[in-house]
């Protein structure tokens, strides 16, 4: 709707007229599963799980009518879905338990490497993971988007819905505790 024009002054278009745009489900499937599913793997989730909780992040983007362009990029707001996702995830399995599969971190490994490569690399991996692991839920999901993922802080913060300055001082806790587990021997 358009404000009638007063002498001096332009007529200015309604902001409630423009339909924001959207990014559906199918789309946002097809440029950002890959992205999902490791995204939900370095936060935890077993292999066995990732397809699964992968598909139930892109329903739940559905439901929600697709993403809105933002402050938070795509790959943030899915993230932060995935984050619910998982957590509920967590809570039903803790409800009722399941035998784990075997090694989480074999998928991870290409087939056609030499075998002394695939050693180091799922040591490495394994490593890290377990890193990752020392981290509370808060600190790791910061990490893992920005030191992984290489998403900017600010689209971090408005995809979980915290403060910038929250997102660093996250950031700065989880890379201390990291390096301190990563240096340490611990892992």
């Amino acid at each position: 709707m358009k404000a009638p024009a007063t002498p001096g002054h332009a007529a200015i278009a309604s902001t409630d007229d423009a339909e924001p745009e959207r990014t559906g489900a199918a789309e946002l499937f097809r440029a950002h599963a890959g992205f999902v599913a490791g995204f939900l793997t370095r936060m935890g989730a077993s292999n066995v799980d990732v397809d699964d909780l992968t598909q139930e992040v892109f329903l739940v983007a559905h439901r929600r009518g697709g993403y809105v362009a933002g402050p938070a990029r795509p790959t943030t707001w899915l993230a932060e879905i995935a984050l619910r996702v998982l957590s509920t995830h967590r809570r039903t399995k803790r409800r009722k338990p399941e035998k784990m599969a075997g090694d989480e971190l074999d998928a991870m490994i290409s087939d056609r490497a030499a075998a002394d490569d695939q050693v180091s690399a799922r040591r490495a991996l394994a490593r890290v993971q377990r890193c990752l692991e020392g981290l509370d839920e808060e600190h790791r999901a910061v990490f893992v988007l920005f030191e992984l993922e290489g998403e900017p802080c600010s689209a971090i913060a408005a995809a979980l819905g915290i403060p910038v300055g929250t997102v660093y001082s996250r950031l700065h806790h989880a890379r201390k505790k990291f390096t301190d587990a990563w240096g340490g021997g611990t892992p």
